[in-house]
């Protein structure tokens, strides 16, 4: 597998999140609010990811700032995905590694994410790699679940 900085306007990696969105939408009990990322919010500190195999895209993920709070810079991970051919095969393992990865050589002091319940892998996913359950930080309607995790 290969993990490449992209776009979230690369037409590969636009057609992971096109998935993904629609996914969500699908399995979603109530109205989804789609909210399209905005390249620029993953300027760095951040960074959007595409993973590969054999040339397909597999999927994706993205760290976006957040600013501070009282233990330093935070960076939130965003539209982490593996397409439904690669689920299984560690993708999401690998693209949750390398965001973790940059968030500490970026310099962050916390990783945030938000999730829904909903999506069980995900949270267990999350939760494997260390990520424990917080209060709220935002008011994203599409949420139930918040993690973070100290780097």
């Amino acid at each position: 597998m290969r993990l490449i900085e992209s776009s979230p306007e690369e037409p590969a990696t636009a057609r992971l999140l096109d998935a993904y969105f629609a996914e969500r939408a699908a399995g979603f009990d109530g109205e989804y609010r789609v909210v399209r990322p905005d390249p620029a919010a993953f300027a760095p500190p951040g960074v959007f990811l595409r993973a590969e195999e054999d040339g397909r895209p597999a999927g994706c993920g993205g760290l976006r700032p957040l600013p501070p709070d009282d233990a330093g810079a935070r960076l939130e991970v965003k539209h982490l995905y593996a397409d439904p051919v690669f689920r299984g095969r560690g993708v999401g393992r690998a693209l949750l590694a390398a965001l973790v990865a940059h968030g500490r050589a970026a310099g962050a002091a916390t990783l945030v994410l938000d999730t829904n319940r909903s999506l069980e892998a995900a949270g267990g996913l999350y939760r494997a790699a260390g990520f424990l359950p917080v209060a709220p930080y935002n008011d994203n309607p599409n949420a139930t679940d918040w993690y973070a995790l100290l780097l």
